[in-house]
């Protein structure tokens, strides 16, 4: 049975069968015969899912009859960060209406980004809300962490770098960053009731570690459980002049 809620998808998103193929790294008429009725394996499903800016459940509504009503607020997961795609970043702040949050110890790789810093200070001359925070290079924990991932003072180099480089983010209204000393168990990306969680694993650091894409408005789902823990680590945070 044809999936015509994805060809549809596909359709207002101008994506071309050739155009999704080149972007999942599989042949075109394997892109035809997923419109045709075929289910793709799931890292393809929240591939789809990302360039459609759809969820997978919207796409393949029987899956939840399948799987007992399961992840329904995954929208991806990735092999690690690396591996989440640009596109993905940009529609996460780019989207958001309400509040951008921010939970590392350094993110470097986030601002330095200079487009991307672009577009979270334009969002919050918007009217959207934004909170930043980032580990304490004097903390206890920044030096245990930077151990554990082999790179020892160089954590807390990388946290006085970004958090200068995040600085001019300051200038925009409803900007605030401050500086926590907390042990870190993911690294937090949300907009409004969607989140990035960057997993931290002992000796591997968060570039080379998994990302969970969650998105959900219900109080006992596993984003609200992330969405509280930035809350906790915030209130105890000391701002950043």
């Amino acid at each position: 049975m044809v999936n015509d809620t994805l060809r549809r998808a596909l359709a207002d998103a101008r994506l071309r069968d050739v155009d999704v193929a080149t972007r999942l790294g599989v042949d075109p008429k394997t892109v035809q015969r997923w419109v045709a009725g075929r289910i793709p394996h799931a890292r393809h499903r929240w591939g789809l899912a990302d360039m459609v800016g759809r969820h997978e459940s919207d796409l393949w509504p029987h899956l939840e009859h399948l799987n007992g009503g399961a992840s329904q607020e995954t929208v991806a997961v990735y092999p690690h960060r690396g591996s989440v795609p640009s596109a993905v970043w940009r529609a996460l702040f780019g989207g958001a209406q309400d509040r951008i949050d921010v939970l590392v110890y350094s993110g470097l790789f986030l601002v330095e980004d200079v487009e991307m810093m672009r577009l979270i200070a334009s969002r919050a001359r918007g009217g959207v809300r934004v909170r930043m925070a980032f580990g304490d290079p004097e903390s206890p924990y920044v030096r245990s962490r930077g151990a554990e991932e082999g790179i020892d003072d160089a954590l807390g180099a990388k946290i006085r770098s970004a958090l200068v480089l995040c600085r001019p983010l300051l200038d925009a209204p409803r900007v605030e960053i401050r500086r926590h000393a907390t042990v870190l168990y993911n690294s937090l990306y949300r907009a409004d009731d969607e989140v990035l969680v960057n997993a931290h694993v002992y000796g591997v650091g968060a570039s080379r570690a998994p990302v969970l894409h969650l998105r959900s408005a219900e109080p006992e789902s596993l984003t609200a459980t992330y969405l509280e823990s930035f809350e906790r680590v915030w209130v105890a945070a000391d701002p950043v002049s």
